[in-house]
C-alpha cells in the first residue's frame, strides 16, 4: 500500500482531517521562514492528540543535528525530514546511527529530480544510504525545494527515479493532486506520495475535501493493482 504524507500541518483540526481520511504520515515544517512553519509548542500539542499509529514528521531546513533531535524530542516527533545543504550535510557527516543524530531512526533525504543523474542516482554513499529511511523527490523552483506547488518532468525523470528506488525507498512530491496522484504512481510505483499546496485552500490551511479526495484516489489506485 502507497505510503501518504500530508504536509505542513500547522494546526490541530487539520491533523485530524488527514488522519481521518486514511494517511499515514503528517508533517511539520520547523522552518521560520515558511509561510506553514509551526512551533515546538503547537507541533507537540497537535501529535499529542493523533494515534500513535501515524508518522510525525518534522521538516527541517538548514538545521544541524543538535537542532533537529532537540525538536524531536520535545515535539514527539517520530520521523525527520532534511531540507537545505546544512541540514544534510550535519547528519551525513555524523558517523552516528540516526537515533543518536537527530533522535529518530527514520531519516528521509531530500533531492530535487533535475539533480538526479543515472545509475548514480543522488551519489549518496552506501554508509549514508543505510541510515536513510526513504529520500523524497520533488521539483526544484529558482533554488527552493518543497512546496512549490509544481511538478517536475516525469517523463524525464521516471527510469532514474525507477533506478533510484532499487537503492532506497521513493517519496514522490512535487504538483500533486487527487487527478494526477494516480499517474505519478503507475509512472513510479513509488513506496510513497507527500502533498502539501495541492490539498490547501492557502498555505499552512488545509481544504477537508482535497485531503480526502487525495488520499482516497491513492488507496483506489492501490486497490485496483492489487
Amino acid at each position: 500500500m502507497t505510503w501518504v504524507k500530508i504536509c505542513g500541518m500547522t494546526n490541530l483540526e487539520d491533523a485530524l482531517a488527514a488522519v481521518d481520511a486514511g494517511a499515514d504520515a503528517v508533517g511539520f515544517v520547523f522552518y521560520e521562514k515558511s509561510p506553514r512553519y509551526v512551533t515546538v509548542e503547537s507541533a507537540r500539542e497537535i501529535c499529542s492528540k493523533l494515534p500513535d499509529e501515524i508518522e510525525k514528521v518534522g521538516v527541517f531546513v538548514d538545521a544541524g543535528c543538535e537542532q533537529i533531535r532537540a525538536i524531536v524530542f520535545d515535539a514527539h516527533l517520530t520521523a525527520v525530514q532534511l531540507h537545505g545543504g546544512r541540514s544534510s550535510e550535519s547528519f551525513y557527516q555524523d558517523a552516528r546511527p540516526a537515533i543518536e543524530c537527530v533522535g529518530s531512526p527514520r531519516v528521509i533525504g531530500l533531492t530535487a529530480a533535475s539533480d538526479l543523474s543515472g545509475a548514480s542516482g543522488i551519489g549518496i554513499p552506501e554508509r549514508v544510504r543505510q541510515r536513510l529511511f526513504a529520500v523524497l523527490v520533488d521539483h526544484q523552483t529558482n533554488g527552493a525545494r518543497g512546496g512549490t506547488g509544481e511538478r517536475f518532468d516525469w517523463q524525464a525523470s521516471r527510469e532514474m527515479i525507477i533506478g533510484l528506488s532499487l537503492m532506497l525507498p521513493v517519496i514522490v512530491a512535487g504538483g500533486l493532486n487527487a487527478s494526477n496522484v494516480k499517474t505519478a504512481i503507475e509512472m513510479f510505483t513509488p513506496f510513497g506520495v507527500d502533498i502539501v499546496s495541492g490539498v490547501e485552500v492557502s498555505p499552512g490551511k488545509k481544504d477537508p475535501d482535497k485531503v480526502r479526495a487525495f488520499v482516497q484516489a491513492v488507496r483506489e489506485y492501490d486497490r485496483r493493482a492489487g
